[in-house]
């Protein structure tokens, strides 16, 4: 009682000083460890899985974190460090991300946690033919590490072929349900059913992001709001430094011609800037809900650098992609492709290189990339 009693004061203590939400979790699932660490993680802070600045505070058995007011909505979940251990509706399943919306300057919610991911005790949903290429690959342009994923075509022990590569950002949800942490691409799946149906082989080289650092790395230009401008060393890390390692360990086909980036939202964005700052070694990009909002000078480098012949871009939208986000500039993400496409055109990119298509119903998720995705690699890749 006493313990409880401290809590509601040191609550009330902190939401005098500052504009913001309490989020005070009251009932856990019987099998939560005790004292177990839980975060709250979402699209405010990069949705990490569990960041110790967002490490829930514990009195009493009761977790409370606190977080300052936006001007927009915030979508997020709790965790217990990782997206191994995410809460799940009592029967194990998914949640929807949780969703809050500031409508006053001091406010408290309480939540009931019904039950937690037994992902830790559940296989890896990873095909036979997806590798960890290395869990800390040192990116000498940014002077960070980072988890590389490899895939390789069904066929590639046994035969003495070539191939196509594919190098795709957010590496975390390409492959494997339990590194994501709103669904996975299933990019193995669909590739062995290509290989299966027409024979196409393609290795694909998936770059984990670098969590907080995502917005930064997935961007050339800066956005006050957001951050950015590590981009030109992230994609340069990608073509001085991770392609020839791949070039040399693999049977590769290395021309541009045989060399695609892919990525969807900001990794759709750092995507074009690859493009089209580097189209001799980049003829085929996927750019799925790319964020041309995040910067104006995504526009002024389209009319700069677009005009471009022998490279091929997918270009792919929902048109519902503001509803389930936080940033509310997605909203601009098919007017902004349409506008993007457009000056590409102008500036004399051959038409039929380009495909552009918007999904009806689609949204800014997992969902609509990973049932878009087997269209994007067959048209990108057909002869």
């Amino acid at each position: 009682m006493i313990k409880s009693i401290i809590l509601l004061v040191f609550i009330l203590s902190i939401q005098n000083s500052f504009c913001q939400v309490t989020f005070i979790v009251e009932n856990l699932p019987k099998n939560t460890p005790k004292n177990a660490e839980i975060f709250i993680s979402g699209d405010f802070e990069n949705w990490t899985g569990g960041q110790e600045k967002y490490k829930l505070k514990n009195i009493d058995n009761k977790y409370f974190t606190t977080i300052p007011k936006t001007s927009k909505p915030i979508h997020f979940k709790f965790t217990q460090g990782d997206w191994k251990s995410v809460e799940t509706d009592k029967n194990g399943h998914d949640l929807e991300n949780r969703t809050y919306t500031f409508h006053k300057e001091i406010d408290t919610v309480k939540i009931d946690i019904q039950a937690w991911s037994n992902k830790v005790n559940k296989k890896s949903t990873a095909s036979k033919n997806v590798f960890v290429l290395s869990e800390d690959f040192y990116i000498p342009q940014l002077n960070r590490k980072r988890k590389i994923w490899l895939y390789l075509p069904p066929d590639y022990h046994t035969s003495k072929s070539k191939y196509p590569v594919i190098y795709m950002h957010d590496g975390q949800n390409l492959f494997d349900e339990l590194n994501s942490f709103s669904g996975e691409w299933q990019v193995d799946e669909t590739l062995n059913q290509i290989f299966k149906e027409n024979g196409m082989g393609i290795i694909v080289i998936g770059i984990d992001n670098g969590a907080d650092k995502r917005l930064n790395e997935y961007s050339l230009w800066k956005n006050s709001k957001y951050g950015g401008g590590e981009g030109d060393a992230y994609v340069d890390f990608i073509v001085k430094t991770l392609k020839p390692y791949v070039d040399n360990k693999f049977r590769t086909r290395s021309d541009k011609s045989n060399t695609a980036i892919f990525g969807s939202s900001m990794g759709g964005l750092i995507s074009f800037y690859a493009t089209l700052n580097y189209p001799e070694i980049f003829g085929k990009s996927g750019m799925f809900s790319p964020s041309f909002w995040f910067s104006e000078q995504s526009f002024v480098f389209a009319k700069k650098k677009g005009n471009l012949n022998h490279t091929k871009i997918y270009f792919l939208a929902g048109n519902k992609e503001g509803e389930n986000v936080a940033f509310e500039e997605i909203n601009q993400t098919v007017k902004d492709m349409n506008s993007v496409v457009s000056i590409l055109k102008k500036q004399g990119f051959e038409s039929k290189n380009i495909k552009e298509t918007v999904v009806q119903g689609g949204k800014h998720n997992e969902k609509m990339w990973r049932e878009n995705f087997k269209d994007a690699i067959l048209w990108l890749f057909a002869s």
